[in-house]
């Protein structure tokens, strides 16, 4: 073999290498800004509130729901109303107008996953999230990929019956 042929064959060994990893989890530690500051920290660890509370929808199908404004002025209606983030929030409520939160954690638009069963079979959403307990701005911690989901499913702790359309459509 040619040096040059070598050299080129590296490249490509080496630029594969790079996108495999990259593709194992590329979203790990996106942490976006939200429109209103709001610490999962405070909220889930000081003051012990379950997830469940806030994200109400988690437990009845797909989706974990982002909280609607009328659960945040549940408490914030006289809880904290002269910080400028509650101010905020209270602002938009005032006008009924909803906060566009970035979501954080996001699968593929062909993935179908609902909380329902996982939660069902007690499994506790820092399994997926992270100690969302302990961040002010949550993040994204574990990789939720395909292979991800899969090699949990082999657990035998959490081996459910799934073929391909459990997961997609």
């Amino acid at each position: 073999m040619s040096p040059r042929y070598l050299l080129l064959l590296g490249f490509v060994v080496l630029a594969v290498a790079i996108g495999v990893s990259a593709c194992k989890d590329p979203r790990k530690g996106y942490a976006p800004e939200q429109p209103i500051a709001f610490s999962h920290q405070l909220h889930a660890g000081t003051h012990e509130i379950p997830c469940g509370y806030c994200h109400v929808a988690a437990g009845e199908g797909p989706q974990a729901s982002v909280p609607s404004l009328n659960i945040c002025m549940n408490c914030h209606s006289s809880v904290a109303t002269g910080r400028p983030e509650v101010q905020k929030l209270t602002q938009h409520w005032r006008e009924g107008r909803p906060v566009e939160w970035i979501q954080v954690h996001d699968l593929p638009d062909h993935v179908l996953f609902s909380h329902q069963p996982h939660l069902a079979r007690g499994i506790d959403c820092s399994e997926c999230h992270g100690q969302v307990n302990r961040m002010d701005v949550v993040e994204v911690v574990a990789p939720m990929t395909m292979g991800w989901c899969v090699n949990c499913h082999r657990q035998p702790e959490y081996n459910a019956p799934v073929d391909c359309f459990t997961c997609h459509y």
